[in-house]
């Protein structure tokens, strides 16, 4: 198991959702492999000192890819991985179920008082 400190949730407070969302996407950009344009675990490995990973096993960094790979292509698309770091922030994840709920809430109440 990795330990980190979480920072997107500092990042979403300075940044505001779409900047955080940018900054995730330059993130990405700097991390793909450009011929490819994914991340794989080949590219994890090269980069495994620069993301604090040295210590990571080839399993554990083929792990994380595979946690990420939505479409079972073993790789991570802009997408997969702008949806793995959330998965990964626990209080970027409980603020964005807070923030569906209310929205929900008010959809509801306002579909409940006919205004759209």
């Amino acid at each position: 198991m990795v330990d980190f400190e979480d920072l997107l949730p500092v990042m979403a407070d300075k940044l505001g959702g779409e900047g955080l969302i940018n900054e995730l996407c330059n993130g990405f950009q700097l991390l793909m492999d450009k011929v490819k344009g994914v991340i794989t675990t080949e590219i994890l490995k090269l980069n495994a000192a620069v993301l604090g990973f040295q210590d990571l096993t080839d399993d554990e960094l083929a792990s994380m890819v595979k946690e990420g790979d939505l479409d079972g292509d073993g790789a991570l698309n802009q997408m997969e991985f702008c949806v793995l770091m959330f998965r990964l922030s626990p209080q970027l994840m409980e603020e964005s179920q807070l923030w569906l709920r209310e929205a929900l809430n008010e959809e509801l109440n306002n579909a409940g008082s006919g205004i759209y």
